[in-house]
């Protein structure tokens, strides 16, 4: 559901806070980082938000709409109350201006049918109108439902997509058995140049289903991707993605890349960004291998979109997309200790692209560019040891807050240590971990003792909060990079240039600002560590 804004301005643009209708809000608490906002993730003015809905760049500004359920129950979070479109704009994608509500909940179609609410599905910008609503309209299709059943409904904007209008026809995509309610939803729609129609991926449990058309009206079943068919279980299958990206950013290796929201439980993960590498033939998808690779190891990264690398300054075609998810997991969604009258947030916008790592393609991902801007000057140590007593690292001295660690650590002859660990928004008892095992290969983060609030949790979703996430990370020189953002709510690792990375929400104590770098054991070297704290 949608986020509402919170968002620093690049100084280099001298922007001010704008007050539109729901304007994204930059409201930091300087007594309590447990009552603080962040400061640098999208999130909702006021009530609930989740999934994004992947981003399109048109009039000069990037347009981004997530669900958004203004009828949100912090009593009872799973009381439901249906969610809409809200729609927020960026020309850097780190500031954003929000515009209200763009696509409304249970508005009846033009026969008096209530299709039911607003939920996850994409918007593309037809620019040879030919569903003819007009030149570059832009029209959205995505998932209604009411009393259970799950069909897909065409919303068009001749106002690059500030307001919206049904279409008459609602739904275009009906479901297919409404007696038996199968799911049937979240349509990622992508226009397929080399067949000259139009695709939409569809989840159908545990099936992504393949249709196609010419008009963005009228769809046409093509095939299903099923991976449990070969033996690999990941639940119900949700939000999918399908797009290309250029393997080494070479256009030679131009790769298909089928992406899917899924449950890892069975491969010792949570719910997540599952993707596939293969061949798309304008009909049905082959994967390379049927076990998917995972986008981010940590537990709050779900609902991913990703969007082409166009618009503003310049166009990467295929060597680049972008990508954002949904911080928060359906395992204790409903569980958090929310503050403050809003709940959830988005990931940072990410830069993804394929690369071979190890010998497989892999997807990796950093944060934008434009985030440098927010942050002021840094304050660093270089050639310190690590040991488990945090003073012989010799830190420099730190502000706290919301703010990124950039921080090289060896282990190099002589050195004995296995691990090390970065504690941030720490308070002496409680502290959120991230790090790097030299034994086994792997970062981590550790969250379960991250602040009191958590710790009254109900059983079953605090041991889903409290498992240890890791992503492995094979060394060739026995040297780690590890760039941590932190903010207020949540903090997201990329580990030797986005090759592996970790998100996961956190809620820390009232004035938990204490970081530490140590060992798990032994003797380690930090080369480099740099801080540099949000400026404004």
């Amino acid at each position: 559901m949608m986020p509402t804004l919170c968002f620093l301005f690049r100084r280099h643009l001298a922007l001010r806070f704008l007050s539109l209708l729901a304007i994204i809000l930059f409201a930091r608490s300087s007594s309590a980082s447990s009552d603080s906002r962040p400061s640098y993730h999208i999130t909702p003015e006021s009530e609930w938000m989740n999934d994004p809905q992947r981003a399109f760049f048109i009039g000069g500004e990037w347009h981004l709409y997530y669900l958004y359920n203004s009828n949100f129950n912090f009593s009872d979070p799973g009381a439901g109350g249906g969610t809409e479109w809200y729609h927020v704009t960026s020309v850097n994608m780190v500031n954003w201006t929000g515009h209200g509500v763009a696509i409304e909940k249970y508005q009846p179609t033009q026969g008096g049918i209530i299709l039911g609410d607003i939920e996850t599905g994409s918007a593309v910008i037809d620019t040879n109108n030919t569903a003819g609503f007009g030149e570059s309209a832009v029209v959205a299709i995505l998932t209604q439902m009411e009393d259970g059943i799950q069909q897909e409904s065409l919303f068009y904007s001749t106002d690059d997509g500030y307001t919206f209008t049904p279409f008459s026809g609602n739904p275009v995509m009906p479901n297919p058995d409404p007696t038996a309610k199968p799911a049937f939803r979240d349509p990622k729609i992508i226009w397929d140049g080399a067949s000259g129609q139009w695709v939409i991926a569809l989840a159908e449990g545990n099936k992504i289903g393949f249709y196609t058309s010419t008009n963005l009206i009228t769809w046409v079943y093509s095939s299903g991707f099923i991976p449990q068919n070969s033996g690999v279980n990941l639940g119900i299958l949700e939000c999918p993605d399908l797009f290309q990206l250029d393997v080494d950013e070479d256009p030679t290796q131009r790769t298909w890349v089928l992406a899917a929201s899924a449950n890892g439980y069975l491969y010792n993960r949570t719910t997540g960004t599952a993707y596939w590498i293969g061949t798309w033939d304008g009909a049905a998808f082959t994967a390379v291998d049927v076990y998917p690779q995972w986008m981010d190891s940590g537990p709050d990264f779900y609902a991913t979109v990703s969007w082409a690398n166009s618009g503003g300054d310049g166009d990467n075609g295929y060597a680049s997309r972008y990508a954002i998810g949904w911080m928060n997991n359906w395992n204790y969604a409903n569980n958090l200790p929310y503050y403050g009258g809003w709940a959830g947030q988005m990931s940072l916008v990410r830069e993804i692209k394929l690369a071979t790592i190890d010998g497989a393609v892999t997807l990796v991902s950093v944060p934008i560019s434009s985030y440098d801007y927010i942050f002021g000057s840094n304050v660093s140590v270089e050639g310190t040891t690590i040991t488990t007593d945090p003073a012989t690292a010799s830190l420099p001295e730190m502000a706290g807050g919301a703010y990124v660690i950039q921080a090289t650590v060896s282990k190099n002859a002589g050195d004995d240590g296995d691990e090390v660990r970065i504690r941030v928004k720490g308070d002496g008892t409680f502290s959120t971990t991230v790090g790097y095992d030299f034994v086994h290969d792997q970062a981590f983060l550790v969250r379960d003792i991250d602040g009191t609030a958590t710790q009254s949790m109900d059983t079953a979703p605090k041991q889903e909060y409290d498992a240890v996430r890791t992503a492995p990370v094979a060394l060739t020189q026995n040297t780690v990079n590890l760039t941590v953002y932190v903010d207020w709510n949540s903090v997201e690792i990329f580990v030797n240039d986005g090759v592996a990375a970790l998100s996961g929400l956190i809620y820390p104590n009232a004035g938990a600002e204490i970081i530490e770098v140590v060992s798990g054991t032994g003797q380690l070297t930090l080369d480099s560590f740099t801080y540099a704290g949000v400026s404004v």
